[in-house]
């Protein structure tokens, strides 16, 4: 059966990768672009650092910075009106997984218009023709929606996440600046580097893995484990770590899929508007607990990246208990809660395992998961 593996054109790495944006500009025939960016990275400065790098050298561009944390159907239909109104022919997404993500539908309906009920890009979809040209710069160190071919918008008035999975949304360019994350708070460091972490566990054990996705998912459970404490710490060092080693788990998971723990995030994000990431890490060590009967001996291997020693000499079920053991630890240091009291609404229980049994992730966990299953791992941790 043939593998197939998407990546970007282009990556650029390291302080100071944002000073390569005009030359990706102008080299690619472009003259104008749209800034997707939130309005707290407006208002702290953070989209500052690229715009003032388009001023100097000449670059065109608008700003567009209605975009939510959860970005919505209706973000994207008016980031659609204002690349037109701008007469742009590029897109600059400057932020986290919300403003990329939001860059992706605008991209994808801009050259395919026919998609314009922003609902028909659920799922898998087949469009003709490739996005309006997007260049990513992340500015937090989780969701790599800068070199995946994933996204996901929030139905306001179903009260649901979807996923989208086109291979013509990846960005062009990604640029991933660890100068461009310095100004994250501890949180959304923390919550954020668990996001990038369970990706790349997902990514390790679901289904659809295999020799080359794992070779990214192995090193970025490294690179993440020793980098993330010092990233919620404020280390340079540790920030650098955690921009390429979420870069790395999404090379993976974008070319194979996740889980079940990312259904559950995408559930509970849709209906108490919980951050992505804050959701993902939650709720992972009791998801890996959950998956360990159907992953063979990978957890040893997680626990190996993760500084476990003497994994050899275990037991299957002592490595097992390791691995989960050594999230739930760094979850811990990093200062995440993996509790879901006050936060779910019991009555919801069953709407919130029906649709996250529906969402697109949920196939390729690697453990049969009935609705049953998932209401029952919501409710352990209320």
């Amino acid at each position: 059966m043939a593998q197939r593996f998407i990546l970007n054109e282009t990556s650029y790495h390291g302080a100071g990768a944002i000073s390569q944006i005009p030359a990706e500009i102008k080299g690619r025939g472009l003259k104008k672009a749209l800034v997707c960016s939130d309005p707290d990275l407006l208002k702290f400065g953070v989209t500052k650092k690229v715009t003032d790098i388009l001023d100097g050298a000449g670059v065109e561009y608008e700003i567009y910075s209605d975009i939510k944390p959860n970005p919505t159907i209706e973000n994207v239909q008016c980031g659609v009106e204002a690349f037109k109104a701008a007469g742009a022919d590029c897109i600059v997404a400057v932020g986290g997984g919300s403003s990329m993500d939001t860059a992706k539908a605008i991209g994808i309906i801009i050259a395919n218009p026919e998609y314009a009920d922003v609902r028909s890009l659920e799922g898998a979809v087949e469009t003709k023709n490739p996005s309006a040209p997007i260049i990513a710069v992340p500015t937090t160190a989780g969701t790599a929606a800068e070199v995946t071919i994933n996204y996901v918008i929030t139905d306001v008035e179903k009260k649901r996440k979807f996923v989208c999975v086109d291979p013509h949304d990846i960005p062009v360019v990604a640029i991933v600046d660890s100068d461009m994350m310095s100004t994250m708070p501890k949180s959304l460091t923390a919550y954020t580097g668990m996001d990038a972490l369970t990706h790349a566990i997902e990514g390790y054990i679901t289904l659809g893995a295999w020799e080359l996705s794992d070779m990214f998912h192995i090193k970025a459970i490294e690179i993440i484990s020793r980098s993330l404490r010092d990233a919620v710490a404020g280390k340079p060092e540790g920030r650098e770590g955690m921009a390429l080693g979420q870069y790395v788990a999404g090379m993976g998971f974008s070319n194979v899929g996740l889980g079940v723990d990312h259904s559950m995030a995408h559930t509970l994000s849709a209906y108490y508007d919980m951050p992505h990431g804050q959701a993902c890490a939650t709720l992972l060590p009791t998801v890996m607990a959950y998956n360990a009967p159907a992953t063979g001996e990978k957890y040893r291997e997680i626990a190996r990246a993760m500084g476990v020693a003497g994994v050899d000499s275990m037991t299957q079920d002592e490595y097992r208990a390791a691995a989960v053991d050594a999230v739930r630890k760094l979850a811990e240091d990093v200062g995440v809660v993996c509790s879901l009291k006050g936060v779910v609404n019991p009555d919801d229980l069953d709407a919130l395992a029906r649709d996250a049994y529906n969402d697109a992730c949920r196939p390729g966990n690697p453990r049969d998961v009935s609705v049953e299953d998932i209401k029952e791992l919501y409710k352990s941790l209320m």
